[in-house]
């Protein structure tokens, strides 16, 4: 089984800028998650975009279900900002896609200490291979079905 994984920015991807004091977005961290979390399932990473969710529109929501939609993996991970995540698990519930896709991203972004990025992305791998298929929110040790 491949997990492909779907980047779409949140704070679980933002990069604080020392000079500004502000946190956004440079580069996804994922390629370096991926490589602590020591997955030894192939993975598929797919950024289509870095944006913070409460700046994600109906469009943005349409690129992320079109990326479900075209994957050719069974196991599907969107990381996503906690925001509007409800927005886009609803997006993608109705249109039963016939596949498990799990939404998860963190609170703290992932280059900041404690933050819950790593362990959030580690489960959601985990229970992308467990459930059957259908759209799930996985944070924090719990699973939230759409």
């Amino acid at each position: 089984m491949t997990l492909r994984i779907l980047a779409t920015g949140g704070t679980f991807d933002k990069h604080y800028d020392e000079l500004a004091g502000k946190l956004g977005f440079d580069t996804s961290h994922l390629p370096q998650v991926i490589a602590r979390c020591r997955i030894t399932v192939p993975v598929a990473l797919q950024t289509l975009t870095l944006l913070d969710s409460l700046e994600m529109q109906d469009d943005d929501r349409q690129c992320v279900l079109d990326a479900c939609r075209q994957a050719s993996e069974r196991a599907l991970i969107v990381i996503h900002g906690t925001d509007t995540m409800r927005e886009t698990a609803e997006v993608l519930g109705a249109a039963k896609l016939d596949k498990t896709v799990i939404l998860t991203g963190a609170m703290i972004p992932y280059e900041i200490a404690n933050s819950d990025a790593l362990f959030n992305f580690g489960f959601a791998c985990g229970v992308a291979q467990m459930l059957p298929a259908g759209v799930y929110v996985a944070m924090n040790g719990q699973v939230f079905v759409w």
